[in-house]
């Protein structure tokens, strides 16, 4: 690298001149190209996830933007400016991870979770237990939701982790580990007729009132898929916002429920499991690199979901 002043030259004086209206994501896109020597290779340390078209487009407006050219593509090559702008935005970079970390030092963590209603009352306490324990300074801030809006206040950065039922591939750029494979079940009331799932198709009429969640929800769509192999027709009649909502509404009488294995804590119900309808995958999500409290955490859930679906988890 040249040694010219850092005060000096073009790119300096641009760098400070349009200080007011840079991205300061492309600059951190710049300087992870140009400490590694080209754009493949950024794309293997930057701490989140990115694909290569979205980083050259970045770049491409940075340039525009300073009106000059920072690096030649093949082979690598920064331009002068492109190595006076390195020296400038280098220090800020290389000691931002050093600064958080003595900011943090001084504060309690902060983790903020979003999840299903069902996973925030009947499983994540089991867990924030054993994080308290590591972390006795620990604050939470929760959040209900189902996979869309998990993945979009990850995007935003309104949570840290998330913990969804899976509806569809996630977003390239967000991190999942794999918790459980959970099937699905009917709830029926207590005093229904014992028996399991079989008895219950065998002796099945459509106009039994069923209570599901939005034809949109992962539930519902897998429960009317495996209807489907059935060569069944069955429409809710009572559409809910949560599983606890159905569970309280069988409970009460009001007809049959279509949940997830363990969801429930109504003593009024049973569950009938349908082995043979598509299972649920739990799955917890993050973008970037977690913090470490948020390490702690997914570490605590992996060791959760192996200790209560010891089967289930590898299924």
């Amino acid at each position: 690298m040249r040694t010219n002043s850092a005060f000096g030259t073009q790119a300096t004086r641009l760098a400070l001149g349009f200080a007011a209206m840079l991205n300061p994501h492309h600059l951190e896109l710049f300087y992870y190209v140009a400490r590694h020597g080209g754009i493949s290779r950024a794309l293997r340390q930057i701490p989140y996830g990115i694909q290569q078209p979205a980083v050259s487009g970045q770049i491409l407006q940075l340039e525009e933007t300073l009106g000059v050219k920072l690096f030649e593509r093949t082979p690598f090559r920064l331009s002068p400016e492109g190595e006076e702008l390195f020296r400038f935005v280098q220090p800020f970079f290389e000691h931002l991870d050093a600064v958080e970390a003595r900011l943090r030092a001084g504060s309690a963590p902060t983790l903020r979770i979003g999840a299903a209603e069902s996973v925030l009352l009947d499983h994540l306490p089991t867990v924030l237990k054993a994080l308290r324990r590591q972390e006795p300074r620990l604050q939470l801030q929760l959040r209900s939701g189902f996979q869309p809006e998990l993945e979009s206040w990850l995007q935003e950065r309104q949570i840290d982790l998330a913990v969804a039922a899976l509806e569809s591939r996630p977003s390239a750029n967000l991190h999942r580990l794999p918790l459980v494979r959970l099937p699905l079940v009917l709830l029926v009331p207590r005093r229904f007729p014992p028996g399991g799932s079989g008895d219950f198709w065998a002796r099945f009429r459509p106009d039994t009132p069923l209570i599901s969640l939005p034809s949109t929800e992962t539930v519902s769509r897998h429960f009317q898929s495996g209807l489907r192999r059935r060569k069944l027709k069955w429409a809710p009649t009572i559409v809910a916002s949560s599983l606890e909502t159905i569970a309280r509404y069988v409970a009460d009488g009001h007809g049959v429920g279509v949940s997830v294995a363990g969801s429930t804590r109504q003593s009024g119900v049973r569950e009938l499991v349908l082995d043979d309808f598509p299972r649920i995958e739990i799955v917890a999500l993050w973008i970037g690199r977690p913090l470490p409290i948020a390490q702690t955490a997914l570490d605590a859930m992996r060791r959760y979901a192996d200790a209560h679906w010891p089967r289930a988890a590898t299924d």
